[in-house]
């Protein structure tokens, strides 16, 4: 399946600066509702039209016609994946007065069972699934609701609508900046073997080297735990032989900042002598590593809206293509 094209447009949030108004009044203005002065009513619009904003006429139908709230469920209970997800629905569903109802489910069959039950109760349209990994489900069947459920970020059902970030493009991204770097003896270290997007990024990891005619074997692969930890543990092991690594691809950027400290403790200089790349963009994490991580954005937020704005599109009764919709990843090019 192709991958979806990012574009920006004027969203809610320009119209509402612009207008020196809340997002809340803007969109009451927009759907004529709320209570306000029919010279605020004027002036909103005015703004709206001067910028060219353009309202999705299906989502403001939609409120126009119920109260509509969707359902946001997720496994990921740290909230690292799901914060950022979550963000971009609100974002694509701001316009139209759209609320989102989140439930945490973690690991238990009963709890998810508990918070869906909830969710239908409180008459959600709609019910998007995200988590922490894109191969492994939530602990609850959504497949036969009488809501239409959107997945995002996690394992779904072959005639689902499910998005998730490529994977594989980020890493060859990741891996054509260090050899465009100069750097040629590269080396991948990742998490645990079982994850998919293991898989996914040390096969393009291998196959982006092969075709620059790189060296590259299972021994430059090297897995353990998502942990800065692992990150000092791998650096170890590759200093206690005697070819060392000129560029290292982590796997997320925990195990990117433990590398890094550990080659800093080993007085070896980050980019000067090796060149480090992360994966995640945990701005935390990459923002206040020294020198800042240089690693691959997988565009959550994006992610998120387009999975809302799937959602709605199928709350109308629209077709939307089944399947795996894949967003193209990000290089966010820092200091390391």
């Amino acid at each position: 399946m192709s991958r979806i094209n990012l574009s920006e447009r004027v969203t809610i949030y320009d119209v509402a600066a612009a207008a020196g108004v809340s997002t809340a009044t803007a969109s009451k203005a927009l759907n004529d509702t709320g209570r306000m002065s029919a010279e605020t009513r004027d002036r909103i619009r005015r703004v709206a039209r001067e910028l060219g904003f353009r309202p999705n006429a299906l989502a403001r139908s939609l409120t126009r016609k119920r109260s509509f709230t969707v359902g946001l469920l997720t496994d990921d209970t740290y909230g690292r994946f799901t914060l950022p997800v979550m963000a971009g629905i609100s974002e694509g569903l701001i316009d139209h007065g759209v609320s989102v109802f989140l439930c945490a489910v973690e690991d238990n069959p009963a709890l998810a069972k508990v918070h869906v039950d909830a969710m239908l109760d409180k008459q959600v349209d709609g019910i998007i699934a995200t988590g922490k990994r894109i191969d492994k489900p939530l602990p609850v069947d959504l497949s036969h609701l009488s809501v239409p459920v959107v997945y995002a970020l996690t394992a779904a059902p072959l005639e689902a609508v499910t998005f998730v970030p490529d994977d594989r493009q980020g890493a060859q991204e990741a891996v054509d900046h260090l050899i465009a770097a100069g750097r040629t003896k590269i080396v991948h270290i990742t998490g645990p073997g079982s994850f998919r997007v293991v898989q996914e990024r040390a096969s393009a990891f291998a196959e982006t080297m092969q075709s620059a005619g790189l060296p590259v074997s299972q021994a430059a692969i090297l897995q353990g735990t998502w942990s800065e930890r692992w990150g000092h543990e791998a650096v170890e092991a590759l200093w206690s032989g005697e070819n060392h690594p000129d560029g290292i691809f982590c796997g997320n950027d925990q195990i990117a900042r433990g590398v890094i400290d550990a080659l800093r403790e080993r007085t070896i200089e980050v980019p000067t002598d090796v060149s480090v790349v992360g994966f995640d963009n945990w701005e935390i994490v990459a923002e206040q590593t020294r020198p800042p991580l240089t690693t691959v954005d997988m565009n959550l937020k994006e992610l998120g809206r387009q999975a809302g704005q799937a959602l709605v599109r199928l709350v109308n009764g629209e077709t939307v293509e089944q399947g795996l919709w894949k967003l193209p990843c990000m290089l966010v090019v820092r200091g390391s």
